[in-house]
């Protein structure tokens, strides 16, 4: 009995750890992330493009809204009244009473504006107020693909650096590993033991450094897609293939969205300029009204005729006309200011075009320059290899000194993290020019 009680147990317990690794693995697995599915990922996700959707869809609220100052207003009323004390006169030595003590009315009102400019301009500004927020709505998912993609960039290079170090790390351990053995045999000095360990546990306190920079990389990679932190997420390292562009010597920053946004809200503020001007203008409402009345001593909503009550009905139609005349030139101020208004806008948007044609220019500079500097910076990492490989061959012969290797060595370190560093100022200038020609949207293909 006690045996089965035992080897349940062990059952049990050994259950659990099953469980608990497989648990693990499920919080800690790894997620591949293509560049293309992290931008995906913070356009479904990021709290600014979901702010974004929602705008649009609470601007079609407002064209509702728009809407129902141009459709028939109808009202329903209701009135019971109780009158204690009722005015009496004495008319021709007869006294008379001025009213019942109950009155009770129920009716229907009926408005409709027939003319009336700001309601319409207000219908006209509210369709534009949609497309507004379309077209920002379209600037904010690309501010996303722009931060999202810097940050992935800026990932894989931190990583990279990692690479190298640990590289690094690996080739002068085995340097310290001959240099102990050369040591043993008495055929080595202390000293140069001694640098070498020292050299390896500086590089590994970079390693370590530089580990904590990826981890930090990852999360601000992660905060831009709105990912959750906790996450373990891997890069794919092709994102990061060079590939050189055609580059046009002219743009047309006419397409480019902030441009858009800025030409939509000139017209809306075009729309607030006549809406404006509408008080110049008269407005021509139509009313209507519908009232059944009851009147007379007892309570009216239980008793007719017969019992003293009297009920009857009326209507009426109206068409009221308002004409403004003079209000203190107020009307004449409020337009001069919505056109003051438009006349910032327009030197705003002559601004954002010029500023827009540099962004243009410099980033074409930029990526004819990263080019260049890559191109020198692979030469000059498959020339550091070749001055490591001779340095370690001449040190083993005695040809070459400690100091000699170590240099080399970190002149190798230097050279990649040069390289890897110039491959992020191309991909960062690449997606300025894709940002600067209206095309960020590039990397979702």
């Amino acid at each position: 009995m006690n045996r089965k009680r035992i080897t349940a147990s062990r059952l049990k317990k050994g259950l659990s750890a099953v469980l608990m690794i497989f648990g693990f693995s499920s919080v800690f697995a790894q997620q591949t992330v293509t560049l293309k599915q992290a931008i995906e990922y913070a356009l479904q996700n990021k709290t600014d493009a979901l702010k974004a959707k929602l705008e649009v869809t609470n601007a079609d609220y407002k064209i509702a809204e728009a809407k129902a100052g141009a459709l028939p207003k109808i009202n329903g009323t209701a009135n019971l009244t109780y009158n204690p004390i009722i005015q009496e006169i004495v008319l021709a030595g007869q006294t008379l009473k001025m009213g019942q003590p109950w009155v009770a009315i129920a009716g229907v009102q009926l408005q409709q504006a027939v003319f009336n400019q700001q309601v319409f301009i207000g219908l006209k500004a509210a369709k534009s107020t949609k497309e507004f927020y379309q077209l920002n709505a379209e600037l904010t998912d690309e501010q996303i693909i722009e931060r999202v993609s810097n940050a992935y960039f800026q990932v894989f290079t931190v990583e990279q650096n990692q690479q190298t170090l640990e590289s690094s790390y690996a080739s002068t351990e085995k340097v310290r590993n001959i240099i102990k053995s050369l040591f043993d045999n008495g055929l080595a000095k202390k000293i140069d033991l001694d640098r070498t360990n020292v050299n390896l546990t500086n590089i590994e306190t970079n390693i370590k450094q530089t580990k904590n920079g990826v981890a930090q990389a990852k999360n601000a990679l992660k905060f831009y897609m709105g990912m959750p932190i906790e996450k373990d997420i891997q890069l794919v390292k092709e994102d990061m293939e060079i590939t050189p562009h055609l580059l046009e010597n002219t743009m047309s920053s006419d397409s480019r969205t902030e441009v858009k946004v800025l030409l939509k809200n000139k017209e809306l503020l075009e729309y607030n300029k006549k809406a404006t001007e509408a008080a110049y203008y008269p407005t021509v409402n139509l009313t209507a009204n519908y009232n059944w009345q009851g009147i007379g001593e007892k309570f009216p909503l239980v008793n007719g005729s017969s019992r003293g009550v009297m009920w009857s009905d009326y209507s009426a139609i109206g068409l009221g006309i308002n004409v403004p005349i003079f209000n203190g030139f107020a009307t004449k101020s409020k337009v001069q200011q919505a056109q003051i208004d438009l006349d910032k806008l327009n030197l705003d948007i002559q601004e954002t075009k010029l500023s827009l044609d540099l962004a243009y220019q410099n980033a074409k500079s930029q990526i004819e320059n990263s080019l260049n500097t890559l191109e020198y910076q692979k030469a000059n990492v498959a020339l550091a290899e070749d001055v490591l490989a001779n340095t370690k061959s001449n040190y083993q012969y005695g040809l070459a000194t400690l100091t000699d290797l170590l240099d080399a060595e970190n002149s190798l370190v230097q050279a990649k993290n040069n390289y890897t560093n110039a491959i992020l100022d191309y991909k960062i200038a690449e997606v300025q020019y894709y940002k600067s020609k209206g095309e960020l949207k590039t990397y979702l293909k």
